[in-house]
């Protein structure tokens, strides 16, 4: 009998060992995967960056006499002609400064409206300053876009055409004519083509993001509860059959033991729930916040039907997004109110939406609970970051930033103010 506290002591030395090893596999396992979400992303941008640049330095290559830089508008940012000093941007569309060279050799300013305005891929016509002696160009540019497929200006060059006979300035301006009445179909499938090539590098990378989530959860549901399991199986085996050797301290350790490996389990569950939300498509209809807050706070009230709070939810509060998505973030954000208020004897929650200005609607969740100090506020949002300690309030540390990743994947943001003893008030905006 004398023996039994130093064999349960020496048990309850290598669980914790075995807990230690858990906490640096589960850190890693966040690491890694936010490294991968990370360079996904940046390889996509810079894929496209690089084939931007690559059309521009083959235009580059073409002996030109001078630069030109419009935006989405059609409005000349920049025009630098070798030898002169630029001219500073006027904000004027290409149109108010130029004039597409017609079969009369005179500059005609809506034909090159047009053309512009049909946002061809590639462009190469002939124009006439319409102010002062600033002669005659051939412009060729390239159609600039963005990730997204947006259509965001040209980049181009410049070069001087020498004066020539009438004839010759009217036969050029018929092949320009012909050239603006098909470009458009040129444009359109250069278009398409760009758009499919984009689709495809889009395709791929989900296919690459969507195995590399399969591993990670692979990883995180077996190799990671494999020592879990070995840790809580021993734990219950060790207070099974050593139990009534050891004294009421002892038996405390083991119970601390097999509580924080169930802990860690709800932490690996979170853990895979948040890398999930990158990769599960984002439905859009609409959606009314407040119908769902009702129903989150009328399961909150089941849970616990001996709680007097408050509740007060603003009616008709309406959005576009994912119903589902969304719901997440008012089960985190009000179980998060009525969980931090559960100490208060009259608590109150509020969900409330305002506008200001032709600006996106911002939500407020506000609570009379325990609230927390701002100078940790950098810290709310993070992985597996609390700022109470699991024995006044439990919970994983995952809520809040599954709530960020939502938010942020409907275009919108997320931030909170709060006062310790005083409450919280956490905000978000969607689009509208």
């Amino acid at each position: 009998m004398s023996q039994g506290p130093g064999v349960g002591f020496g048990h309850v030395m290598l669980l914790a060992w075995f807990g230690l090893l858990i906490l640096a596999l589960v850190a890693g396992a966040a690491f890694y995967l936010s490294r991968q979400l990370t360079r996904q992303a940046l390889g996509h941008s810079l894929s496209v960056l690089r084939a931007q640049n690559q059309r521009w330095e083959q235009l580059l290559a073409k002996q030109a006499d001078g630069r030109w830089h419009s935006d989405p508008q059609h409005r000349l940012l920049s025009w630098h002609v070798n030898g002169a000093e630029p001219l500073p941007a006027s904000g004027q569309p290409c149109w108010e400064r130029f004039g597409l060279l017609n079969l009369e050799g005179s500059a005609d300013a809506a034909a090159l409206q047009v053309l512009l305005k049909q946002q061809p891929a590639e462009i190469d016509c002939r124009v006439q300053a319409l102010a002062g002696d600033g002669g005659n160009w051939d412009l060729l540019g390239l159609a600039c876009w963005d990730e997204q497929g947006q259509f965001q200006g040209y980049q181009g060059v410049a070069k001087k055409l020498a004066v020539i006979d009438e004839q010759a300035m009217a036969a050029g301006a018929a092949v320009m004519l012909a050239q603006a009445q098909t470009q458009k179909q040129v444009s359109e499938q250069a278009q398409a083509n760009l758009l499919q090539s984009q689709l495809q590098s889009q395709l791929q990378a989900q296919a690459f993001e969507a195995q590399e989530q399969a591993s990670f959860s692979y990883t995180v549901s077996h190799d990671l509860r494999a020592p879990l399991r070995v840790v809580e199986g021993f734990a219950r085996i060790l207070k099974e059959d050593y139990g009534r050797l050891l004294d009421r301290i002892g038996n405390d350790h083991l119970d601390r033991v097999m509580g924080a490996a169930s802990r860690m389990n709800s932490m690996i569950d979170s853990l895979l729930s948040l890398s999930q939300l990158s990769s599960q498509p984002l439905a859009r209809q609409p959606v009314n916040l407040s119908q769902l807050a009702d129903l989150v706070l009328d399961e909150l009230q089941r849970s616990a039907p001996q709680r007097k709070v408050t509740v007060h939810i603003q009616p008709l509060m309406t959005t576009q997004g994912d119903p589902v998505l969304l719901r997440m973030v008012l089960e985190n954000l009000l179980g998060n109110a009525w969980k931090y208020s559960s100490k208060c004897e009259q608590a109150e929650i509020r969900f409330e939406a305002q506008r200001d200005g032709p600006g996106p609607w911002i939500f407020r969740i506000s609570d009379n609970g325990a609230g927390f100090d701002m100078r940790y506020a950098d810290r709310l949002f993070g992985v597996f970051q609390r700022l109470h300690s699991a024995s006044d309030f439990q919970g994983t540390g995952v809520g809040l930033a599954s709530v960020r990743r939502i938010v942020r994947r409907h275009g919108g943001e997320v931030w909170a103010e709060s006062e310790v003893g005083a409450g919280a008030k956490f905000y978000f905006t969607l689009p509208a």
